[in-house]
């Protein structure tokens, strides 16, 4: 393991070309038959970083045993405080691309898509090298759009395609009921340099349970927004640090994420277990000093209610109900514990009733949001705002 290869970076020199890429990172590394990469993956613990954090080779090792596996490099990026995704497209594309040829050759795949935006271009310039054709499926700017059942639709050419509910996994049964393993881009990303320099030294960074690095979106009050590589599991404020981060609160993996304070909080499944939450698609927004969190929340909640598919009751009613039920608190309409009463009702109606996990995911920031700030909370009951409205 060379000390360049220690040092490489997912987003690469931000040189997208495929001759560039060649020169920095050399041929596909193939490993010369279906299954064989599987237990490196394993062995190099590598969980998925599309927000779910399942392990990679599990999806995989299951896709194996079916016949005529499908691969998908998800790039949807419904999330609006998410740019990752898009940032790996643009910059570093054919790591991508190398990892999604890897995971087809690993299951024995034929058929592989990319569900994003990558113009058919960055394709040709590499399609002498790859052994799998590419196809191109445009993702819907939604927030659902991301979703695995949802980008399955897609790929399968429905008219509107929705998440829903499924008795199979996909790798059993997912694009025209056949095996499907479906990656997010980052994911990919990092199969490849997996496949490049090994199990140990991805394990060389992050922690023992949730070993490699993981692509950061830092927006909100800090002075450098935009996307960082960093180790899982670094502290919060020595995360926020590199982004010139000022406030009391963040919000950590996005619209679906939770609440904690700007500290030295590992970003981490296990450091965050104890607010409830996780590092999902590595989202971490810092909340202004003078920003209403409930107003915010009542911004989030009124998003996340028009975003839903609407094809089930806990998103058709449940999340309208939450947003309407949030502004009334926001607004000091919900005068004594009736608002928040209401929201913890309602939170509980919705968790698990889902044809997705969109209900769960709103019912976790707003369960986050009432705990986190209650003292905002409480000045909002009886009419005042703790912190100016912004």
């Amino acid at each position: 393991m060379t000390a360049s290869a220690r040092t490489e970076s997912l987003l690469g020199d931000r040189t997208p070309g495929f001759a560039a890429h060649l020169a920095r990172a050399g041929e596909i590394p193939w490993r010369g038959g279906p299954g064989r990469l599987v237990a490196d993956l394993e062995t190099a613990g590598l969980t998925g970083r599309g927000g779910a954090g399942f392990p990679a080779w599990r999806k995989a090792a299951t896709a194996l045993t079916g016949r005529d596996p499908v691969v998908v490099a998800n790039g949807a990026e419904g999330e609006p405080l998410s740019r990752k995704d898009a940032t790996l497209l643009r910059d570093n594309p054919h790591t991508v691309l190398d990892g999604l040829q890897l995971v087809a050759e690993a299951v024995g795949a034929t058929r592989a898509y990319l569900y994003g935006r990558v113009s058919e271009a960055v394709l040709a310039e590499r399609r002498a090298h790859d052994r799998v054709p590419v196809t191109i499926t445009a993702a819907r700017e939604r927030f659902v759009a991301g979703e695995e059942s949802a980008v399955i639709a897609a790929i399968e050419g429905r008219r509107n395609p929705l998440p829903r509910f499924r008795v199979q996994p996909a790798p059993v049964s997912g694009v025209d009921g056949r095996p499907t393993v479906v990656h997010n881009v980052e994911t990919l990303a990092h199969v490849a340099m997996i496949a490049r320099h090994g199990p140990s030294w991805f394990r060389r960074t992050g922690t023992a349970d949730e070993p490699g690095t993981f692509l950061a979106t830092i927006s909100g009050s800090v002075a450098a927004p935009g996307v960082y590589e960093v180790p899982m599991g670094i502290p919060l404020d020595e995360l926020l640090a590199l982004a010139g981060g000022r406030g009391d609160a963040v919000l950590i993996g996005g619209f679906h994420g939770v609440w904690a304070p700007a500290g030295p909080v590992p970003v981490s499944r296990a450091g965050l277990a104890s607010y409830g939450g996780s590092p999902g698609a590595g989202i971490v927004h810092v909340l202004p000093a003078n920003r209403c969190p409930l107003h915010f929340a009542m911004e989030v909640t009124r998003y996340l209610a028009a975003e839903t598919a609407g094809q089930c009751g806990p998103c058709l009613n449940g999340l309208p109900a939450i947003a309407a039920t949030m502004a009334a608190l926001a607004s000091g309409q919900a005068v004594g514990q009736a608002g928040t009463r209401r929201l913890e009702w309602l939170t509980g109606l919705v968790t698990g009733r889902g044809a997705c996990h969109h209900p769960d995911g709103t019912a976790r920031f707003v369960r986050s949001t009432l705990t986190t700030f209650a003292a905002e909370v409480r000045a909002h009951q009886h009419g005042r705002c703790a912190r100016e409205r912004a």
